[in-house]
């Protein structure tokens, strides 16, 4: 595969660009071993206790409190354990560092965080799968911009976080217009620096989540600002957590714990469009109605299959598209599941939302 125009970029530097320096310094450490073998302290199989010890406590990620509103505004119950920190964080790069440092449990991401982990030698297992079947991201141009189809996107400066589902999305476009690395222009940022290399021109095209959109076209779309359509879907968010932490049997069993209490929450918010876009995206993000009607409208029905098979063949389809660009090496995604939480999540809600 010919390398990738990345601005002159090497991959390392690329890599410890995107991801800072701390996780950088982390990422070259892990290529050189092309695994996850640095962090492991060999992952457990050990049955997962029925009920959680007392005292047990997990870190858990909320972003922009999504969380503890869904559990307060659904009326789902009271967590058998303590949630020391609900953490406002949803990036992957920030998340992989919070592992690191000990000040994260469990975390809600999309796919390809996992496989950036592994290839950075950190040892965390996916527990939890919920599946989309529509695009969580649209693809906003700069202002003044006259790019129509990802065909366009030759030659121009594309926002890419390798580490991200933005990433990934933007790989899997490329690929299905028939693009190669080398015709574009990859510009490493992470995903919170997008609308900003929108604005400023830094780059042509960003993939933005469909909450972002709204806002951004309100500003830039009379300056020329507009959107592109995909069927290109992130499959996958779930629910992931270092192996130490799932080696500890009290917190993996409160893991297990949390796992219903999310896939219902998602149900809850999903059947409950109007409650959520008051409380959330009104009161919580300052959209209007109208702005968070629309984000709505292109929410994902909640999908918890009872085996994770399509799952894992997904994860090994997004690795090797990612190994065929050199921003990993090739491996089997299958040692990144926990199978002993498999069809956890499936069990908790209605028939409707397993297939």
């Amino acid at each position: 595969m010919p390398r990738s125009r990345t601005s002159g970029i090497d991959r390392r530097l690329f890599l410890s660009s995107v991801l800072g320096t701390a996780a950088g310094v982390a990422g070259l450490s892990g290529c050189a071993g092309s695994s996850a073998a640095a962090d492991s302290v060999g992952a457990s199989t050990a049955p997962l206790a029925e009920k959680v010890p007392a005292g047990t406590s997990l870190k858990i990620t909320s972003y922009l409190g999504t969380q503890q509103l869904q559990l307060k505004l659904g009326r789902l119950g009271a967590l058998p354990f303590k949630v020391s920190s609900w953490v406002n964080i949803a990036a992957g790069p920030d998340v992989i560092n919070a592992f690191r440092a000990g000040s994260l449990d469990l975390a809600n991401n999309a796919g390809i965080p996992p496989i950036q982990a592994h290839y950075q030698g950190l040892d965390a297992k996916i527990v939890a799968i919920n599946i989309t079947r529509k695009p969580n991201y649209l693809f906003a141009t700069k202002p003044g911009s006259d790019i129509r189809t990802v065909a366009e996107f030759k030659g121009r400066k594309l926002a890419f976080s390798q580490g991200q589902a933005q990433g990934v999305v933007l790989l899997r476009a490329l690929k299905e217009a028939g693009l190669a690395y080398d015709d574009v222009d990859l510009v490493p940022l992470t995903s919170n620096q997008f609308l900003t290399a929108l604005q400023s021109g830094q780059v042509d095209i960003a993939p933005l989540a469909n909450s972002q959109v709204p806002a951004y076209l309100q500003q830039y779309e009379a300056k020329g600002a507009h959107t592109i359509d995909t069927d290109v879907v992130d499959l996958l968010s779930l629910l992931w957590a270092p192996t130490p932490v799932l080696n500890d049997p009290a917190k993996a069993a409160a893991v297990a714990a949390y796992i219903p209490f999310w896939a219902r929450g998602l149900v809850w918010s999903y059947e409950n469009p109007d409650v959520w876009n008051e409380e959330f995206y009104v009161k919580t993000q300052n959209l209007t109605p109208a702005q968070a009607k629309g984000i709505t409208a292109l929410t994902n029905k909640p999908l918890f299959p009872p085996s994770w098979d399509e799952a894992i063949q997904w994860e090994q389809e997004t690795a090797d598209l990612l190994a065929e660009g050199g921003f990993v090496k090739k491996f089997d995604v299958s040692s990144l599941f926990d199978h002993r939480f498999e069809g956890i999540a499936a069990k908790s809600v209605p028939a409707e939302y397993r297939r």
